[in-house]
């Protein structure tokens, strides 16, 4: 094995698309920058505002009650500027290098460029954690959510191992509470199959399936839904502590900077999302200029509602009484408006579908890219002859997802997603500064501001918010690192695209 040909690196003309390898067909470039924002906000504004918000504020707990995390109180505010503030230092780098190498594959196609092959593989291998993984966790949320929904609506509700996975589903067969419900067994082991999960992940990706711009239409309807829903919960709540006179803002910071401080690296789920605008470089009219204003656009319309959201959240709920994993339906009964617990499970359900959309959508265009350079196998790069999309990565994607929200639990999807894409954003701020050093005349439509000093902070917040996550999300993320490396050996390697090439120019 030559060491030196595991980082070789892609040049600006080695990322176009081969249309001949890929069928014969083109992705179709449709996508403006409104396009683009709407997609970052329909991927930032979901499970992250409807349901961990309320971990930021009171802190993560296990099973048996343990402190795992401190909260920030009302001092959640300061969380979202930490968060954002991070976030915003790695959109600045996302925005320069997606400017730079307008293809889809993200912060894998701008390491491939930077640091060489195997840098991309690691980082490619990696969002696959922030994309599919993270989106077991929002498909979970979204079937949690269905289930206040349809119950307000109905007053049905599915049984628990239809709702739960299986590892969730066998605990709470052996809690006292549920002693009186039945779960199926199969050979002494509980069972179970999370159906509303399952169902919204397979539908979203025949609608992937079915092209892009269908799919950029019907997330901007949800994204306007969801803003105007949570609009409506940020002038009611005003309103009701404008009434008052008082909010529960006393202590503002029960657990003090420590407190604040992982408040913000829980809430990094919650701008997970913006960088997804990446991807889908290969599919906008004009993408030197639109990309970057997606991402930053996108990021900053977000940040000022959250602050504002958690503001009257922790306005108008009392700490010690924030205990429902849908607090906002919570914080509108105490404005005693009891009937929108129902229409805040229909808000939450729209919210989180449109951040189902763009993550499949990510998710879809990284392996097309990978498959594209031979790492994997070339019939994920396909694309379909009449809906011009990757149908054989956004079915493996589907599936994925879909079967395994009944496999891992929501709080091993998350951890996964927060620590796998931080690793991702790092990189990605390094890789403004090693592309300046090697391509100091490339185009760069769009340029960091304060070179190097943002990048160096970029990646400085991203390892900050990185250890104030537990221990078990860094062993799950070098297990998982470990497995992509034992693939990257044993397949990717040996059918490299540029490698190939190499050795044919080298003879």
């Amino acid at each position: 094995m030559n060491f030196g040909s595991l980082f070789l690196r892609k040049h600006e003309h080695e990322h176009e698309p081969d249309a001949e390898n890929e069928g014969g067909h083109a992705l179709s470039r449709t996508l403006t920058a409104t396009d683009l924002t709407l997609l970052g906000i329909g991927a930032i504004i979901g499970a992250g505002l409807f349901s961990s918000i309320k971990e930021m504020i009171v802190g993560r707990f296990d099973a048996e009650g343990h402190l795992m995390m401190h909260g920030a109180g009302p001092a959640v505010m300061l969380s979202y500027v930490l968060t954002a503030v991070a976030c915003g230092l790695a959109a600045l780098c996302y925005a320069e290098v997606a400017a730079m190498v307008p293809v889809s594959g993200s912060a894998y196609s701008y390491s491939y460029a930077a640091f060489g092959e195997l840098v991309a593989w690691i980082i490619g291998w990696d969002l696959i954690i922030e994309y599919a993984i993270g989106n077991i966790y929002v498909a979970q949320s979204w079937g949690d959510y269905f289930q206040t929904f349809l119950h307000g609506l109905t007053g049905w509700q599915l049984p628990l191992w239809l709702t739960k996975d299986v590892q969730t589903a066998a605990a709470l067969a052996k809690a006292p509470e549920n002693a009186g419900v039945w779960f199926p067994h199969l050979a002494g082991h509980v069972v179970a199959f999370n159906l509303p999960a399952f169902a919204i992940t397979m539908l979203l990706t025949l609608l992937l399936f079915v092209g892009i711009k269908e799919s950029a239409r019907a997330n901007a309807v949800m994204v306007l839904l969801k803003l105007g829903l949570v609009g409506i919960f940020i002038a009611l709540g005003v309103r009701t502590i404008l009434h008052k006179g008082e909010a529960n803002w006393k202590p503002f910071a029960p657990n003090g900077f420590k407190g604040i401080w992982q408040g913000a690296a829980l809430g990094f789920f919650s701008y997970i999302g913006f960088d997804a605008v990446s991807t889908a470089g290969e599919e906008c009219k004009n993408p030197q200029r639109d990309l970057p204003r997606g991402l930053i656009g996108s990021l900053v319309i977000c940040t000022v509602l959250y602050i504002l959201t958690a503001a009257v959240l922790t306005g108008v709920v009392p700490i010690s009484e924030m205990t429902t994993n849908d607090p906002l339906a919570k914080a509108m009964e105490y404005m005693g408006y009891r009937n929108f617990a129902t229409v805040f499970g229909f808000g939450a359900v729209v919210a989180m579908t449109a951040v189902l959309l763009v993550f499949q959508l990510g998710q879809t265009r990284i392996f097309m890219v990978m498959a594209r350079d031979g790492l994997l196998p070339k019939t994920f790069s396909k694309i379909h002859p009449r809906f011009h999309t990757p149908h054989v990565s956004t079915w493996l994607t589907g599936a994925v997802v879909a079967l395994g929200c009944s496999v891992l639990t929501p709080d091993q999807a998350i951890g996964l997603t927060n620590i796998g894409t931080l690793f991702a954003f790092i990189l990605v701020s390094l890789g403004v500064i090693v592309l300046r050093v090697r391509y100091p005349n490339r185009l760069r439509p769009f340029k960091v501001p304060f070179f190097p000093v943002t990048p160096i902070l970029s990646a400085l917040a991203c390892v900050g918010l990185i250890a104030g996550l537990e221990l078990s999300n860094w062993l799950r993320l070098v297990v998982w690192l470990v497995i992509g490396l034992v693939v990257y050996f044993s397949y990717g390697y040996h059918h490299s695209v540029i490698r190939r090439r190499s050795r044919r120019v080298a003879s």
